[in-house]
């Protein structure tokens, strides 16, 4: 079992031809809402490639907490102990342009309440094959289920995205760090991969940089380096590209798959992800991802 430990976002996503630049007004050609955060995404992303998958954070009174709870439910995601919170859920404003580029405003709503996961949910964790984490939850919330984990002998793997400053007490408690290179650059003061991975592997046990179009970068303390090419699609939206990619890589390593198999898997269902539109809405299926990856 997998425990996703994060946030639950509305996202609100406007599809325009080109991003409006500050001052400015565009007309869009599609309005959307879908269920999103990269918490629940990546809890969808990894029930859709095939594991049994608890997600642990929370939603407000409002119409928006009752469909995230549902769409989490329906992609087969425990939600027994998903919070429900007095205010309103989590939103996300997104604009997507004709590249499937994005920028992304997340106002935290329920998701802010969170201080530490309750006795429960720690109970959870301590049962779980790994413990996925981003930062769209306080930091003091992802830095205490980090520890609850670490201490019950639990990977943690986390996603330092919205990106921000890392505490030592955060990554003490990490054993798999997955950012983006543009994660990778702020945390390490390179842009240069190769050398962003030295930089990391001094903080954590391994760490996957995820290099868009130019694929994906492994690296452990042990010394293994490894590197594979992105799968060549035509991207529509590559909104949930990472979460997608975190999930279905948890999923390979907890079924016993090593570092570059896993790296492989995660990267076919993320190409199949950003050829739909929408978060939890383009995440691939088990049966997708293994006939793509074959």
């Amino acid at each position: 079992m997998i425990t996703v430990f994060g946030s639950a976002n509305m996202d609100l996503v406007a599809y325009v031809s080109k991003a409006p630049q500050r001052g400015e007004t565009v007309t869009g050609r599609e309005f959307r809402t879908i269920p999103g955060g990269k918490g629940a995404n990546q809890a969808i992303a990894a029930a859709r490639a095939g594991a049994k998958v608890t997600f642990l954070g929370a939603v407000g009174e409002d119409a928006f907490g009752a469909e995230m709870r549902g769409t989490l439910a329906a992609a087969g995601v425990d939600v027994s102990l998903l919070r429900q919170v007095p205010g309103v859920s989590g939103i996300a404003h997104i604009v997507v342009d004709d590249n499937g580029g994005n920028s992304i405003i997340v106002v935290p709503g329920a998701n802010g309440t969170i201080s530490a996961p309750t006795s429960d949910e720690r109970a959870v964790i301590a049962a779980s094959q790994a413990l996925l984490l981003q930062l769209e939850l306080p930091m003091e919330a992802v830095i205490a289920a980090a520890r609850a984990a670490r201490e019950a002998g639990v990977p943690v793997i986390l996603t330092p995205a919205p990106a921000q400053p890392l505490p030592n007490g955060l990554l003490d408690a990490v054993t798999l760090l997955i950012p983006n290179e543009h994660e990778a650059a702020g945390i390490t003061g390179t842009a240069a991969p190769e050398a962003a991975m030295d930089a990391l592997l001094r903080r954590v046990d391994e760490a996957v940089i995820t290099l868009g179009s130019e694929g994906a970068l492994y690296g452990a303390s042990t010394g293994e380096r490894i590197r594979v090419p992105a799968v060549k699609v035509q991207a529509v939206d590559t909104t949930a590209a990472g979460d997608t990619f975190a999930g279905a890589f948890a999923v390979a390593r907890a079924e016993g798959r090593d570092a570059e198999q896993a790296l492989r898997f995660a990267s076919t269902a993320a190409a199949l992800s950003v050829q739909r539109p929408g978060a939890s809405t383009s995440m691939p299926a088990r049966a997708e991802i293994d006939a793509a990856h074959a």
